[in-house]
């Protein structure tokens, strides 16, 4: 459980990095940030959708990947097989 904590923590630090230079290759300026007094509001929720993508793909690649690792130093898949069928 601390394990999983400390890597989501670096995941979630490694995601925003990504945001950051992806948007600053995009936008040629630092991303909109809700503190942000004088932001348009579509350039905020732009910026708000593309970080919540990236966050959840970095967690979840590094997520899927750990279990991956754990299966080949322990032998067993932590989690579920497969989704249940409905």
């Amino acid at each position: 459980m601390p394990f999983s904590i400390v890597v989501g923590l670096l995941a979630g630090q490694l995601s925003k990095k990504i945001f950051a230079g992806v948007w600053g290759k995009v936008a040629g300026e630092e991303a909109p940030d809700p503190k942000h007094r004088e932001i348009a509001y579509t350039q905020l929720v732009v910026a708000l959708i593309v970080e919540g993508a990236i966050q959840r793909l970095t967690r979840g690649f590094v997520d899927h990947g750990l279990r991956h690792a754990w299966t080949r130093g322990v032998g067993e898949w932590p989690g579920e097989e497969r989704p249940e069928p409905k």
